[in-house]
C-alpha cells in the first residue's frame, strides 16, 4: 500500500462516519447495530425462520424499531460446510422479501453477498450495501458494480479458501494483508474510502483464539485507518468459550462482545439480538459519560 493511500485511511478513520449514496451514518457515540436477516433454509442460527418474504419483512419492521441502523439481509448460507448456490437461486430468495422491506424501512439495506450478479439486482431494488464476504476476491465484477452504484461496502477478510487468497503470517498479518489487497482493489475500481467498513471475518477459516484476538485487536486496526464491523453474533467461539452452550443461548455473551466493541471503537457490530444490543449500547454510552 501507498503512502498517499496510508495517509488517506488515517485521515477517514478520524471523520467516523461511513458515507455512500445519500446517506451518512456516525459512529462516533457508539458502533452502528446492524441486525442479522437471514431468508435462508440453513444459516446456522436462524435458518428458515424468515424464508417467507412476509415473515421477513415482520422481523425487519421489528428490527429497525428495536434500534437497528442496518438491516443485512442473507439469502444464502455462509456459515461452515453449506452447499454454494447460484445468483439466480439466490435472487429468487432475496428479492421478493427486498422489495417488501425497502418498500416498509427507512434504514439502510445491505445485502450479503460475494456474487456480482446479485449485488447488481439488489443495489437496483433497494439495497444500498454490500456485505461481501470475500472482500472483492471472489468475484472480478463486484468492485464495479458496487462503484457504479455509489453503494456502500463491508469489505470482510476470508482465510478459507487458499485459491483465492493464500496470505502468509499470523492472523492479524493475514488479516491486513486481505485488507490491503481488498481496498487497492476497491480504490482501482472507484470506490471511495468513505463507503467501507473492514470485516476481519471471524469464524471464517478462524479458531477460538483467534476469533477472540480480532476482537481484542479491534483498536490496532482501527489506528491503522480500518473502520472496524465486527460480526461474532452467536458464532462458534462464543459457544467454546461457554463450554459449549448451543446456539440460541449466546445472546448475552454476543451483547458482551459487542459492549467490548463500543469500547474499542468499533464502527459497527452485526448482531441477531437487535434489541438487546441496542439497549446495552445505550447503557453503555450513558456510562461512558
Amino acid at each position: 500500500m501507498t503512502d498517499e493511500l496510508r495517509k488517506q485511511l488515517i485521515d477517514n478513520a478520524g471523520k467516523k462516519e461511513w458515507c455512500f449514496r445519500d446517506k451518512v451514518l456516525s459512529f462516533r457515540e457508539r458502533p452502528l447495530v446492524m441486525g442479522i436477516l437471514n431468508v435462508t433454509m440453513d444459516s446456522f442460527s436462524d435458518g428458515g425462520n424468515f424464508f417467507v418474504p412476509e415473515q421477513a419483512l415482520a422481523r425487519a419492521i421489528q428490527m429497525e424499531k428495536d434500534g437497528a441502523d442496518i438491516i443485512d439481509i442473507g439469502a444464502e448460507s455462509t456459515r461452515p460446510g453449506a452447499e454454494p448456490i447460484s445468483a439466480d437461486e439466490e435472487l429468487s430468495r432475496l428479492i421478493p422479501a427486498l422489495k417488501l422491506i425497502a418498500q416498509h424501512v427507512s434504514v439502510p439495506i445491505s445485502v450479503d453477498t460475494y456474487k456480482s450478479k446479485t449485488a447488481r439486482e439488489a443495489l437496483a431494488f433497494g439495497a444500498s450495501i454490500i456485505n461481501d464476504v470475500w472482500g472483492l476476491m471472489y468475484d472480478p465484477d463486484m468492485a464495479k458494480v458496487v462503484a457504479d452504484n455509489h453503494a456502500g461496502l463491508v469489505l470482510m477478510a476470508n482465510y478459507t479458501r487458499p485459491d483465492i487468497f493464500s496470505g502468509e503470517g499470523t492472523i492479524r498479518e493475514k488479516c491486513e494483508d486481505f485488507f490491503e489487497k481488498g481496498l487497492e482493489r476497491a480504490i482501482r475500481a472507484g470506490i471511495p474510502i468513505q463507503s467501507i467498513l473492514f470485516d476481519p471475518g471471524i469464524g471464517f477459516g478462524t479458531q477460538t483464539d483467534e476469533s477472540i484476538d480480532f476482537v481484542r485487536s479491534i483498536s490496532c486496526f482501527s489506528n491503522k485507518g480500518y473502520p472496524m464491523l465486527i460480526g461474532a453474533s452467536r458464532k462458534r467461539f462464543i459457544g467454546a468459550t461457554l463450554g459449549g452452550v448451543p446456539v440460541e443461548d449466546r445472546d448475552a455473551a454476543t451483547i458482551a462482545v459487542s459492549c467490548y466493541c463500543a469500547k474499542e471503537h468499533a464502527a459497527s457490530v452485526r448482531v441477531h439480538d437487535v434489541r438487546g444490543t441496542a439497549q446495552a449500547l445505550t447503557m453503555w454510552k450513558a456510562m461512558e459519560g
